[in-house]
């Protein structure tokens, strides 16, 4: 287990028996805490560890929190880390609705409050980009600076023509067969993704396939998964309405992998934000955690930890 012993878990209902089954692929440093938080209609689990001006993580689809173990060991020293996991992923709760990232945003807000921080650094990935645009156009005065990584953002710039792109099927393999489809063979999903958005699939090793697999396939997970997706409709009229009032004012470092997003992240964060520096992580596909740690991690750091 790689946290230790001393664990807050004052506002979950049942009993913490997940942490007993699913063990991290990657150790958080061993200071870290976790605690389950209640927002409007979900409960998110959240790692914390630090202190120091906060920064929170968002992970997207196919990972959870625990992506950003690397990152949280190299901020811990002088940050305050939070870790969530999104609504319906992990080990947060999987409510029947919510998934449009607008509610999504209001949960990361209410962790912060919850937590007492008012203001953070934000690092997003994939559906984290999504849920991280909706909390820093929400609540602008709450971000201090955004790493976006490598997803675009629903109803912004060339998102219409993304959408129609053969290796995006899943954002449209909806329907009252889908979840009976995967069911059971939930690695089988996953691993397509894994494979087919990475530059080499081996740098997704057995242990963290077998792991975000088994996090996927606990009850009504792959139901909040394609929700997630669902949702993107109505995120794109959100979006606009938000773009609608005026750009992000923070500085944001959009990056991308150099097999997948790669310099088109900074072009769609400049149609909504205003002081955006971009930045390529070398040969990555999607998964730039899992394919360059390193190198992802030393753009964050240099970006988030010397400010």
């Amino acid at each position: 287990m790689a946290f230790p012993p001393a664990v807050f878990w004052s506002e979950i209902e049942a009993p913490p028996v997940a942490l007993r089954v699913f063990v991290l692929v990657q150790s958080f440093p061993r200071s870290f805490r976790t605690r389950n938080v209640k927002t409007d209609g979900a409960t998110i689990h959240v790692r914390m560890g630090g202190q120091g001006p906060a920064v929170v993580m968002l992970h997207g689809f196919g990972d959870t929190g625990d992506m950003w173990a690397p990152v949280a060991a190299a901020l811990v020293g002088d940050h305050t880390v939070v870790v969530p996991d999104l609504r319906g992923i992990g080990l947060s709760s999987h409510p029947a609705g919510g998934y449009d990232k607008k509610t999504q945003a209001g949960d990361i807000a209410r962790v912060m409050d919850r937590l007492k921080i008012d203001s953070a650094a934000l690092v997003t990935h994939d559906i984290g980009n999504m849920v991280g645009y909706a909390l820093a156009a929400q609540f602008p005065a709450r971000v201090t600076r955004w790493v976006v990584i490598d997803a675009p953002l629903p109803g912004i710039g060339p998102w219409d023509e993304i959408i129609r792109s053969p290796a995006l099927w899943h954002f449209n393999f909806r329907g009252r067969d889908v979840e009976r489809l995967v069911k059971g063979r939930e690695r089988i999903y996953l691993d397509r993704f894994w494979n087919e958005l990475s530059t080499r699939p081996k740098a997704i090793d057995e242990a963290t396939r077998r792991h975000y697999a088994r996090l996927y396939a606990r009850p009504g997970a792959m139901h909040a998964a394609f929700s997630q997706f669902a949702a993107f409709t109505q995120d794109a009229e959100d979006n606009k309405a938000f773009v609608a009032k005026g750009k992000l004012t923070m500085p944001i470092l959009a990056l991308g992998g150099d097999h997948s997003f790669a310099m088109q992240m900074a072009d769609i964060m400049r149609l909504v934000a205003t002081d955006v520096t971009a930045g390529v992580i070398g040969n990555s596909g999607h998964w730039v955690m899992e394919e360059q740690p390193k190198r992802t991690t030393e753009a964050i750091f240099d970006f988030i930890g010397k400010h």
